[in-house]
């Protein structure tokens, strides 16, 4: 019964802790997927963060490093986008857009309520940056 216990409580830790680094339901979840050294760039990298959003789920208003040249497209599903004050469009599965360094990322969200999506951005910044996504002041 005792080493049952134990195998139960060492099981646990780890789920918890899990849990506790798990984005809220109504969040995106953000992975980098790639990271390469540019070698003709000194001090440049490449990195892919794949982004998923469950139904209805979105990313708080944010910015990236103001080195950041960012690239996405949407890999699945349809994502509704606001960059800057323009307008908030909506972006299918094999669409893109651009985002320039210092851009402001304000709506970032699944246009659906129901089905999941999916994007892969392609961020060429700075290699020492390691925040690529600074939330917006409220």
């Amino acid at each position: 019964m005792k080493r049952t216990l134990c195998a139960l409580a060492a099981l646990a830790i780890p789920l918890a802790c899990a849990a506790a680094d798990a984005p809220k339901a109504n969040e995106a979840r953000i992975t980098v997927v790639y990271e390469h050294e540019l070698p003709q760039v000194p001090g440049k990298s490449i990195k892919g963060v794949l982004v998923e959003y469950g139904p209805g789920a979105s990313s708080p208003g944010h910015t990236h490093p103001k080195s950041a040249f960012i690239y996405a497209t949407v890999l699945e599903g349809a994502i509704r986008s606001q960059v800057n004050d323009g307008p908030t469009q909506t972006y299918q599965a094999g669409q893109n857009w651009a985002e320039m360094p210092g851009d402001r990322h304000a709506v970032s969200a699944n246009a659906s309520k129901t089905k999941p999506a999916k994007l892969l951005a392609v961020f060429v910044v700075d290699t020492n940056e390691r925040e690529l996504v600074i939330p917006l002041a409220q």
